[in-house]
């Protein structure tokens, strides 16, 4: 299924697809297996600055996945130059990999995207991306690791 602009207004309202599991530690222990710099992005909802991370102009095939806890994001085959300064991929692995939050911070209205399975904050998603699905999941390289 593709996902589109309209579902993902419909997951931050209605909630979000369930996750294949959960994930859950505490502050100390996503410390423990985190670099600080993963710390503060994943779990302190954090941005890297443009231009500036590992998979940002990566073009080698392979899974993103989640730094925290591995769950399959994004494959290599829908990443694409949006010219924004991070990753950038038109779809997720599958339907229930990401969660959908309103995010109305720094005076705007975007949608934060996070791994469903631990709620790592990745980035987030806009709908001004390639056909045929029109979405941008604008993602922090720190936030994700190739496997």
């Amino acid at each position: 299924m593709t996902i589109t602009w309209k579902d993902i207004m419909h997951f931050t309202v209605n909630g979000n697809p369930t996750p294949d599991k959960r994930i859950e530690k505490t502050t100390e222990e996503w410390k423990q297996i985190l670099t600080p710099h993963q710390f503060k992005i994943t779990r302190l909802s954090g941005t890297e600055m443009p231009h500036t991370g590992a998979y940002c102009s990566s073009h080698e095939a392979g899974i993103y996945n989640c730094v925290c806890c591995e769950n399959e994001l994004f494959d290599s085959t829908i990443k694409f130059e949006s010219g924004t300064g991070w990753p950038s991929f038109t779809q997720p692995i599958k339907t229930n990999a990401i969660k959908y939050i309103k995010d109305e911070s720094h005076g705007m209205i975007r949608v934060e995207i996070q791994c469903n399975n631990c709620d790592s904050h990745l980035g987030h998603v806009f709908p001004d991306g390639p056909e045929p699905s029109g979405l941008r999941y604008c993602v922090n390289s720190e936030s994700l690791i190739k496997k």
